[in-house]
């Protein structure tokens, strides 16, 4: 995914005089909340959650705090947000997405492991953090959602499975390993399209012919 830059702001409270931690919320904490989250400035972040400001506020476009800090490769954020005591691991979005989910996508596998630690749901109706895991990067996060347990031709809205997804967007990699782990590669999704078909949607006619075939 695309990252942004992202112009920080500079919290200047009373001519430099710091205020105590436990002072209220200040107007447009708000949304010094998202831009600390948006530059990785933990400190920031550290100073809003112990004036009050909740761990699971959403921005204006209904996405999570952690979801967020995941989405925009803010470590510390993320780090930060995850030893809140109110913090929720696995709220969805409105599409759906978790934070797992997100860092499944971006092959976050330090990440998945703590949030699957920390309770979130590697199984889920719909799409799933292994359709997610498949559309990335990294094998390595589809091998870790299968060793938790996650069903390898799970079905999302529109029929796909993982393999579709890894076929069309991931790394051959990671549809070996699908394959590896019982991935059946004739299943057909709404459009009837299967994981060859997907491949070919994306150019890739070499891993679509070995997938008709067997030999991948």
């Amino acid at each position: 995914m695309k990252r942004r830059d992202f112009q920080q702001r500079l919290c200047v409270a009373c001519a430099g005089v710091l205020l105590p931690l436990a002072a209220p919320v200040r107007a447009g904490a708000y949304e010094d909340f998202f831009t600390a989250i948006e530059v990785d400035d933990d400190g920031h972040l550290r100073r809003l959650l112990a004036r009050g400001l909740d761990p699971n506020t959403i921005d204006p476009k209904g996405q999570h705090a952690l979801y967020l800090a995941l989405r925009g490769g803010s470590p510390k954020s993320f780090a930060l947000l995850l030893q809140h005591p109110a913090i929720q691991v696995d709220v969805a979005n409105a599409a759906g997405e978790t934070p797992l989910m997100m860092a499944a996508l971006r092959g976050l596998v330090g990440a998945m492991t703590t949030l699957i630690e920390r309770g979130a749901q590697v199984q889920r109706d719909g799409w799933t953090p292994l359709h997610y895991a498949g559309s990335g990067p990294s094998a390595a996060a589809v091998a870790l959602l299968l060793e938790r347990g996650a069903s390898v031709d799970a079905r999302a809205p529109n029929g796909n499975t993982p393999l579709m997804q890894a076929a069309r967007y991931g790394s051959e990699d990671s549809v070996r390993l699908l394959l590896k782990n019982g991935a059946e590669r004739t299943l057909r999704n709404r459009r009837g399209l299967d994981a060859a078909a997907y491949a070919r949607l994306d150019g890739r006619d070499s891993l679509a012919r070995r997938l008709e075939t067997g030999g991948i």
